[in-house]
C-alpha cells in the first residue's frame, strides 16, 4: 500500500527507492503490511518511515498488480493523505524524498506504471 499526497502548493510527494525492486526510481511511498496492520495504520507507518511526515489516511485512490522480486506479484492499494505534521526527511529504505510538480514528475525516472495509475486514478497534481 501507499500514500498520494498533495500539497497545498499542488506538488506530489515522491521517494526515490534505496532497494529494489525500483531501487533507483521515484515511486509513492508505501511498502509492505505488517501481519495484522490495517491498511490505514500500514500508510501512516511507512509514510513516517519514509519521509519523516505523519499523516491522516484518506479514501483509496485506486489498486493496481504489479511484478515483485522472484516472480511475486504485488496487490498495491494507493490511498489520498494529507499531511498532519513532520519534516520531510528522507529514511528508512527511502534514498531520497521530495515534493514535485506535474513538470518535473514527467521528467523523474519513476516506478513502472505509476504515472499510468495517478492519471487513471485522477490524481496527478495540475
Amino acid at each position: 500500500m501507499g500514500a498520494i499526497i498533495i500539497d497545498a502548493s499542488d506538488r506530489l510527494l515522491l521517494i526515490k527507492r534505496g532497494r529494489p525492486p525500483g531501487a533507483g526510481l521515484w515511486s509513492v511511498p508505501g511498502g509492505r503490511l505488517e501481519p495484522g496492520e490495517t491498511d490505514e495504520a500500514g500508510v501512516r507507518r511507512e509514510v513516517l518511515e519514509e519521509t519523516g511526515l505523519r499523516v491522516e489516511v484518506g479514501r483509496l485512490a485506486g489498486a493496481v498488480d504489479r511484478p515483485g522480486l522472484g516472480g511475486d506479484t504485488y496487490a498495491i492499494r494507493d490511498y489520498l493523505a494529507t499531511v498532519a505534521g513532520g519534516e520531510l526527511v528522507a529514511g528508512d529504505d527511502a534514498a531520497d524524498a521530495r515534493w514535485c510538480g506535474r513538470a518535473e514528475l514527467l521528467r523523474l525516472p519513476l516506478v513502472e506504471g505509476l504515472l499510468e495509475s495517478l492519471r487513471e486514478w485522477d490524481v496527478l497534481p495540475s
